[in-house]
């Protein structure tokens, strides 16, 4: 049976290649190999999901500082298809909060900046009313709490692309834990997007 903390959800959403990356080998903002899988109707539909089920984002540094630049201008741009703007106005007035040891300061409505542990704000964030707690694309953050068992959601896009390198996703020394699928959906481009929930 599939359960999930009884009172808000972590999902963890991310891309993956099919060689096991989350980034290309140009670097950590190499997502070239991703770019056309992102604007398919099936992945701007999980897209939708988390604005009509998510009420706090989880950020790092540099995933803050990329959508900060990117997401509110979209979200008023009415030649934006109107899922990505949904999203955008979303991010932009959602509660977020971004871990980060070096920044001091936002101004980005709604955000705030900790150097904490990721699985005690979270164990925060769930004694707190809400809906679901997303992490966005953060290797850091989504590695920290798979560590500590805080993930009850997985949202992996598949993407059919060899990187070639970059940085993977998941290494040794994580417990085992057991995950069950709860959807699956094959995009126009040709990725899957793939959905576990925690067993617990």
């Amino acid at each position: 049976m599939t359960e999930t903390n009884d009172k808000r959800t972590v999902v963890a959403s991310f891309s993956v290649s099919l060689d096991g990356y989350v980034t290309g080998p140009g670097g950590p903002t190499d997502m070239s190999w991703v770019a056309k899988h992102a604007v398919s109707d099936q992945a701007r539909e999980m897209m939708t999901s988390f604005v009509n089920h998510g009420t706090t984002a989880l950020l790092g540094r540099r995933n803050y500082e990329g959508f900060r630049g990117y997401w509110p201008v979209v979200g008023q741009d009415e030649n934006a298809d109107p899922r990505d703007r949904a999203y955008g106005q979303w991010l932009d007035t959602v509660e977020k909060v971004v871990f980060s040891t070096t920044l001091t300061e936002t101004d980005w409505t709604g955000a705030r900046i900790v150097d904490a542990d990721p699985a005690e704000v979270v164990k925060e964030l769930r004694e707190q009313d809400g809906g679901d707690i997303i992490v966005q694309n953060s290797l850091s953050l989504v590695r920290a709490l798979l560590a500590a068992d805080e993930v009850d959601r997985i949202s992996m896009v598949l993407c059919p692309e060899l990187s070639g390198g970059g940085v993977r996703l998941f290494e040794d020394g994580f417990a085992s834990t057991s995950w069950s699928l709860t959807d699956v959906t094959t995009t126009d481009t040709g990725a899957v997007v793939l959905v576990y929930d925690r067993l617990r």
